[in-house]
């Protein structure tokens, strides 16, 4: 594909939670929606989309309104997203916008590049971890925006009692239920469902390579501000001044859903390999599926560290009349003290 023509589809176009669907996603970022005015106290629903999934990001989504809406809230047609079609979604997503007065939403989207660093460092974060820390951030920040929540509703992370005793203890003043299929059965989770899922199928689906971009040497890292009423916090993205780099890109067009068991999915897998230096930042390294394909696929790498060998040997302990008093110890004159 030749880079003079961008190399995207502005799939997210006109969804709220993504600024500017022609930069790529490199932080995991916050959205929210302008904040209700309607006097609570407020009920909020939590659920998630992609934590299967092998390539692209994790999106947290909450939404709420006043306990008072709940009865016009069951007349909406909010459920599990994964039962609606991409275009129910799409219009669900606008309905959750179209009484700002009764209705928020906000959703924490977790960069693939993010998750992977968390669950390979030592020690690691590993997703459940990083879900709750997701779900605990969306919390607070609506609580900080001025809304009272009486109740909140949690899609099934894992063993429910746990963790739904560790929500109440972070936040006392909450009556929290954590069940399994809360998306069917609380219509503010659906609602949550489907701002999640809708923003994560649009990055997807309209997926910008951070490989295929540079800085201008003016440019840099900027953060997404204030649009109006909407907020994004802690986003870093690409000047989009940025000059692309004139290569072809060399991974399929085509993902699939991101699923390890999508054949399209697979296909990419196969496809866009690269031996030397892998796969780019869509990629969740910390899948057992890319280790697998790394391992046999890519070429092997030996880390060698020339220095590794004499800074060891330095701190062995000595023999004889230095038994116990390393090398380092002896030049510079040090000896145990016993007794001060």
């Amino acid at each position: 594909m030749d880079l003079e023509t961008p190399p995207y589809k502005a799939v997210g176009t006109g969804i709220p939670s993504i600024a500017d669907p022609s930069l790529p996603l490199i932080d995991s970022y916050t959205y929210h929606s302008p904040t209700p005015s309607a006097p609570g106290p407020y009920i909020l629903g939590v659920d998630e989309a992609g934590r299967g999934p092998v390539l692209g990001p994790l999106v947290y989504g909450v939404a709420y309104c006043p306990v008072a809406y709940k009865d016009s809230l069951e007349e909406l047609g909010f459920a599990d997203s994964k039962t609606l079609t991409a275009e129910v979604r799409s219009s669900l997503l606008k309905t959750l916008g179209s009484d700002p007065a009764n209705l928020g939403w906000s959703v924490r989207v977790l960069s693939p590049k993010a998750i992977s660093a968390g669950m390979l460092r030592r020690p690691p974060v590993n997703l459940n971890q990083q879900s709750q820390e997701a779900t605990v951030l969306l919390i607070r920040e609506v609580l900080s925006r001025g809304i009272q929540l009486s109740e909140v509703y949690v899609d099934a992370l894992g063993k429910t009692a746990p963790y739904e005793a560790y929500l109440s203890s972070l936040f006392p003043d909450i009556s929290f239920t954590v069940t399994a299929k809360a998306d069917q059965k609380f219509k503010i989770v659906g609602a949550a469902s489907v701002a999640a899922k809708v923003t994560r199928d649009a990055w997807i689906e309209g997926w910008i390579y951070e490989e295929l971009y540079l800085p201008a040497p003016t440019a840099g890292i900027t953060s997404r501000y204030f649009a109006g009423n909407e907020q994004y916090e802690g986003g870093a993205t690409v000047d989009s001044g940025a000059p692309k780099l004139d290569l072809k890109r060399t991974w399929a067009e085509e993902t699939g859903s991101g699923y390890p068991s999508d054949p399209k999915t697979q296909a990419w897998i196969r496809s866009s390999l690269e031996p030397t230096f892998g796969y780019p930042s869509l990629v969740r390294f910390s899948w057992a599926t890319i280790k697998v394909v790394l391992d046999k696929e890519a070429h092997p790498v030996e880390w060698i560290d020339d220095g590794q060998a004499s800074l060891m040997k330095a701190f062995e302990s000595g023999t004889g009349l230095d038994k116990n008093r390393c090398a380092v110890a002896k030049d510079l004159g040090l000896r145990s003290v016993g007794m001060l």
